[in-house]
């Protein structure tokens, strides 16, 4: 039996203790990001994503009314499969649908080639959120990118 990925746009309302469980523990627990800065108000107001796997949720990511990617997080069992790479293109998908002529995010500075490989450019300096290095990173919707 091969496993089934189904990543959908989720509302925060109904889907929070999901979404919360998955960020929870990639960004607190696994990489110790403070509670605070991690649950900053905005979830309600961003289009919200969740991957389930055989319906186990194991991935999320949010998109914001300005077109910033942002939380996403795949449970640690479950990288390295694609799901990351299939959640991105829905997000992007998504971003295209709701008008945006581009997206951009705040990658950690070790997943720069995986948000390369999907056609983000890297923008301006390396700079520390939550005692994490990032850097901005950018994709123009052309139509031929993806």
């Amino acid at each position: 039996m091969s496993d089934t990925l189904k990543v959908e746009v989720v509302d925060w309302h109904q889907q929070q203790d999901r979404l919360k469980a998955i960020r929870k523990s990639v960004f607190i627990d696994e990489q110790h990001v403070p509670k605070e800065l991690e649950w900053d108000g905005q979830d309600a107001g961003c289009t919200q994503f969740l991957a389930s796997l055989n319906s186990t949720p194991v991935a999320t990511a949010r998109l914001t009314s300005q077109g910033q990617i942002g939380r996403m997080a795949v449970l640690g069992d479950f990288r390295d499969r694609g799901i990351g790479s299939r959640l991105l293109k829905t997000v992007l998908d998504q971003a295209q649908r709701e008008g945006h002529e581009q997206v951009f995010l705040h990658a950690q500075v070790n997943v720069i080639n995986f948000y390369e490989k999907h056609g983000f450019v890297a923008e301006g300096d390396v700079f520390v959120d939550a005692g994490i290095d990032h850097i901005s990173m950018r994709l123009r919707f052309t139509g031929s990118n993806r």
